[in-house]
């Protein structure tokens, strides 16, 4: 079973997260935040983790702290849960609409952090609450915690309910491809370094 438990309390969180990634998408999601809840629900559904999550956040202040820590612990449960990465695929990618929505997800668990990403500017919140730049910010924590490069560019759309669902659904099919296992060098570390 490749499963992480991790809790990680600061000044500002208190976060428990267990993830299975060889799951079927069950979750039971509570971060305080029921837009982020939402998308980590997708992510779990449509990557077919298994992830459970309870934040406590200062809320009261804002969401970032909740958000931005939250990637901290699901990209390091991630990493520890892949080990070795042995026979991992590595790679994932692909175009996701939602709608009027087109997004693309490029990503490579490479054991070097990197983000690039590519959305428009000056988009309105999400609800009366949700600041969409906070999507971004869970996209880098989550990448450097799990040592991967990730690159994101919304393509093109207007709702932002629906481009943040669109890079959720994307990067939790991404990560299903790169974490599978590819039967034919199951033991084997896919890099010419023999390592990652």
């Amino acid at each position: 079973m490749r499963t992480s438990t991790i809790n990680r309390k600061t000044g500002e969180t208190d976060i428990e997260l267990t993830l299975t990634i060889d799951g079927t998408g069950r979750s039971e999601i509570d971060t305080g935040v029921p837009f982020f809840d939402h998308m980590l629900t997708l992510f779990a559904k449509h990557g077919r983790f298994d992830l459970k999550v309870k934040v406590d956040g200062d809320t009261e202040i804002d969401f970032h702290h909740t958000v931005e820590d939250t990637g901290i612990v699901l990209g390091a449960a991630f990493a520890e849960a892949l080990g070795e990465k042995r026979g991992i695929f590595r790679y994932g990618s692909g175009h996701f609409p939602m709608d009027e929505t087109l997004v693309r997800v490029a990503l490579d668990i490479s054991g070097r952090p990197f983000i690039e990403y590519d959305g428009p500017e000056g988009v309105p919140h999400i609800g009366d609450k949700f600041n969409f730049t906070l999507v971004e910010e869970f996209l880098r924590a989550f990448s450097f915690n799990a040592l991967m490069n990730l690159h994101v560019g919304i393509l093109y759309g207007r709702d932002p309910h629906h481009m943040a669902e669109a890079i959720f659904k994307g990067l939790a099919r991404s990560m299903d491809d790169a974490c599978r296992i590819d039967e034919r060098i199951a033991d084997v570390i896919p890099s010419t370094k023999d390592v990652l």
